[in-house]
């Protein structure tokens, strides 16, 4: 009886891997765009930007790569170490500052985009005294850690002003010209969803927005 060849031992494992290795190498061959993309990226770099801006309503220029971030801007360049880097995706809400009164995440704002525009960090709140959001937080025991309250506040203080604009959420039933937007505690979860807490502070979170929204913490 004829054996059927084989190979031997761990030949076919190293065929594969090898065959498998090649391909790996020829998909990673850049085309002609990525090879476009690399020389633009390698000339902005080499050409900086100047950006002027206010920062906690102090006036701040700044000559940048165009590709930093505003987040790296903040925390490397002005040593405003109170906005905090958690997952650089946009996603944990550690970051949140306020662009001319709105909140951004830092982490993705590019720096070069603030020309004239207003910035507003957790170090711009509470200079004399604590802020009501602030002190509502302390209050309430809204933090564990700390390391997302930063974020946390600025997204609070953001979230009031929108509540007076009565500007909607996803949960909002039903807006009327004439009496105010309530901020239920399922508003308040909704607006706050963008902010994680690894602590699990939620509940003290939700208390202190919700001091604030009364006016009971101004």
């Amino acid at each position: 009886m004829n054996s059927i060849p084989r190979d031997p031992p761990n030949d076919s494992r190293r065929r594969f891997l090898v065959s498998t290795g090649a391909l790996g190498a020829s998909l990673s061959v850049p085309v002609a765009d990525d090879a476009e993309a690399a020389e633009t990226l390698a000339r902005s770099a080499a050409h900086p930007v100047r950006v002027r801006f206010l920062l906690n309503d102090q006036p701040r220029e700044l000559t940048l790569d165009p590709r930093v971030t505003l987040l790296d801007a903040l925390r490397e360049v002005l040593h405003q170490n109170g906005t905090k880097k958690g997952c650089d995706h946009g996603q944990c809400g550690a970051c949140t500052v306020l662009v001319d009164g709105r909140r951004v995440n830092a982490c993705l704002t590019l720096a070069a985009t603030l020309e004239g525009r207003r910035v507003t960090t957790i170090e711009g709140l509470g200079r004399e005294r604590l802020h009501a959001v602030q002190a509502a937080f302390v209050h309430h025991d809204a933090f564990q850690c700390g390391y997302c309250t930063p974020g946390q506040v600025m997204s609070c203080v953001a979230l009031l002003e929108e509540a007076r604009r009565n500007m909607p959420s996803a949960v909002t039933p039903e807006l009327h010209a004439e009496a105010p937007l309530e901020l239920t505690d399922e508003e308040i979860r909704e607006r706050m969803s963008g902010n994680l807490c690894r602590c699990g502070a939620y509940v003290n979170i939700v208390s202190a927005v919700r001091e604030c929204a009364k006016g009971e913490g101004a």
